[in-house]
């Protein structure tokens, strides 16, 4: 089998060619980086350098001197474990915190040049990308927050909101789940602005995608309304130029260029091959590698004179001269559209207006009360209008989550206006592309569906909490009081599971005043919030008799206190606190001191003091009760070896919730005999 690596369309002995020359540097910085560091994937960079040369070269609109500049262009590597190819792009550019020094420290402790993008070490990376499908995701969230940030602001003959998401995808990414789901809803938008470059070099780790992937790619994305050129050489520039710019003349469809190249480019025995993909050439082949394209053999991280000059320097220059040419519009604007211009800045800072937690609702305490998604909705509602930034939807269960806010519009293709987001069922996508509107920046973005759906989502969530984006996700019908849809769709584990990713703050609200305070707490929070809520209403809490919501801001606090000495604590979250309340009364009658505390969120109460921890959760009192809708698993960490757990040690059940309730012991007579048996009494 030959392979264009043996005979390149463009002359590698051409030293003349400074263009050739810029696109080699890359590929040997990217090789010589995956070879030092003996693990990474040389094999991509190596054939899309071309490609990517191009994009960065010629079309992207970016200032290396200033990674945070608003317009700029966005580009997304969905393709992450190319990541060297990222890092060479950055250094050659101009990037300064991307110098040779980290390019020649690629994959170790404490370099900026991490294994796969990370977005959280360096302002000049957009996101973190590697597992795939998610990068592919992000830019369908960054072209619609670009899009509808245009619509907001944008005026005749004063465009201050003007870039494009450009993103480079593989096989891998396309053959994730989560590219079909965003790549329809990229479609449906008409999101003229997302254009991706796909790597089509038809490998994959088991070998050629002939084994499993032999779809047309193409026609399934046409299908999906997105415009589809092709480029039949990857080293063909002038037909890269092209279809890039083609690509960017279609402002009703994202586009897919689909750039046939070869992985491995200008190896001799490995380009074309799975080995290229995933592992070091190795020095000898490498050496031959460098031979095949004209480099010299014995030089490592190599700059040829001019290739600095030609993009480097040229970079800063174009990127410092756009940048005052979009500083000059947006002063210009400021004369004419004050409001707006103050507006825009606040928003692209991500600053809140002044007083807007004056909006949010004080319920009043009421037996009957309401579901908890039903005060997450009016909270929301109250929040709409004083917080326009806040944008978001629901995976198709709009009445269900009460995610809308009354008086907005839905965005869609010919409304970029609206603040509603329809995703569809598109859980995933949903929460991916949520990450790339909050990567974006000025927007503040939320998600809705129920909890048990949260599995479909994972992946997105850990990477939000692992980037710290300011997301909220909305998700209702939080336990076994779902109901009669039965275990299927009754989330056991989902708020443990939950838990368990670092970085994210869960909250399970027990009424609606918690819900107000929960909602407070998501918008302020710098990372990541996941709400679970009730489909069942729950009475709202006598404040005047019990402790204040406000604890919520805190994770855990006192509801009711006893009479001196505890005999037993009862905790409680979400639907179970008013269990655990009207317990503590029953034991009250009867001699048992109890004291009751609301735990909506663990995360909150670990970042308190140890004074205040041990104030709510007095270690001398080791008679404890958790009671939890969910599964039991991890509750021992607050109330010890010894606690007791009521909660569920299996999945549920298709019944009314007060018979399942009954049934699994969720019962004040149940919390009354535990608390009992705990105590000692």
């Amino acid at each position: 089998m030959s392979h264009p690596s043996n005979a390149p369309s463009v002359d590698p002995s051409s030293n003349g060619d400074i263009e050739t020359l810029s696109i080699n540097t890359i590929r040997f910085l990217s090789a010589d980086g995956v070879e030092r560091a003996k693990s990474g994937h040389p094999g991509m960079p190596m054939g899309m350098a071309p490609a990517a040369y191009v994009l960065w070269s010629r079309h992207m609109k970016h200032n290396p001197a200033d990674p945070d500049w608003p317009d700029r262009d966005r580009f997304i590597l969905s393709a992450g474990h190319g990541s060297m190819l990222l890092y060479s792009l950055l250094h050659l550019s101009g990037y300064r915190a991307f110098t040779m020094d980290q390019l020649k420290n690629f994959r170790q402790w404490g370099s900026l040049t991490a294994g796969h993008p990370e977005n959280f070490l360096s302002n000049a990376i957009e996101t973190t990308t590697g597992p795939l499908g998610q990068g592919f995701a992000n830019g369908v969230g960054m072209a619609i927050a670009e899009k509808f940030l245009a619509a907001q602001f944008n005026k005749d003959g004063a465009n201050v909101v003007d870039h494009y998401t450009y993103g480079i995808c593989s096989d891998g990414d396309l053959m994730e789940g989560i590219s079909h789901e965003a790549a329809s809803l990229a479609g449906h938008l008409g999101l003229g602005k997302l254009i991706f470059l796909y790597d089509d070099n038809k490998i994959s780790i088991d070998g050629s995608t002939e084994l499993s992937f032999t779809e047309d790619v193409g026609k399934r994305f046409e299908a999906y309304n997105w415009q589809v050129l092709h480029v039949a050489d990857g080293n063909d520039t002038q037909a890269i130029d092209a279809a890039i710019r083609e690509a960017k003349a279609d402002t009703g469809r994202p586009t897919l260029i689909s750039v046939r190249t070869v992985i491995g480019y200008g190896s001799p025995n490995k380009a074309g091959t799975s080995s290229a993909h995933g592992e070091p050439l190795g020095e000898e082949e490498l050496r031959l590698s460098k031979r095949n394209l004209g480099w010299p053999e014995d030089r490592q991280f190599y700059v040829p004179d001019g290739v600095y000059e030609h993009m480097r320097d040229r970079m800063l220059e174009e990127g410092s001269k756009l940048q005052k040419e979009w500083q000059e519009r947006v002063d210009a604007y400021a004369k004419s559209h004050s409001d707006d211009a103050a507006r825009l800045r606040q928003w692209l800072s991500n600053e809140l207006p002044e007083g807007w937690e004056d909006a949010l609702p004080v319920f009043e305490a009421d037996p009957k009360g309401m579901a908890t998604r039903a005060s997450s909705g009016k909270v929301l509602g109250a929040l709409g209008p004083v917080l326009p930034q806040l944008i978001g939807g629901s995976a198709d269960l709009t009445p269900s989550n009460k995610t809308d806010i009354k008086g907005r519009d839905d965005f869609q293709k010919d409304s970029p206006n609206g603040a509603y987001i329809r995703w569809g069922v598109r859980e995933h996508a949903m929460a991916s592309a949520g990450n790339g509107i909050a990567l974006h920046g000025g927007l503040i973005p939320y998600g809705g569906t129920f909890l048990i759906f949260s599995d479909y989502m994972r992946p997105a969530i850990r990477l939000a909490a692992l980037m710290g984006t300011r997301q909220v996700f909305v998700f209702t019908h939080d336990s076994i009081g779902l109901g009669e849809d039965g275990p299927t769709h009754q989330p056991i584990e989902h708020v443990m599971s939950l838990r368990a990713i670092p970085g994210l703050t869960v909250l399970r609200p027990a009424d609606a005043n918690e819900v107000t305070e929960a909602w407070r707490v998501a918008i302020k929070n710098d990372g990541p919030t996941a709400l679970a809520l009730t489909r069942q209403n729950l009475p709202t809490i006598d404040r005047s008799k019990y402790g204040s919501a406000e604890g919520l801001r805190r994770g855990a606090y006192v509801v009711r206190d006893a009479e001196g000495t505890p005999d037993v604590i009862l905790i409680g979250t979400g639907s179970e606190l008013q269990l655990c309340i009207d317990a503590a009364e029953q034991l009250a009658g009867d001699g048992v001191q109890a004291r009751v505390v609301s735990m909506p969120s663990w995360e909150l109460f670990e970042k308190q003091d140890k004074a205040y921890r041990e104030d709510v959760l007095p270690p001398a009192i080791t008679a404890r009760v958790a009671v939890e809708a969910g599964t039991t698993f991890g509750w021992e960490r607050y109330v010890g070896l010894e606690g007791r757990i009521i909660g569920m040690r299996r999945f549920g059940a298709s019944a009314p919730a007060e018979k399942l309730f009954e049934e699994y012991g969720f019962t004040v007579d149940n919390v009354v005999s535990v608390a009992r048996e705990a105590a000692g009494k």
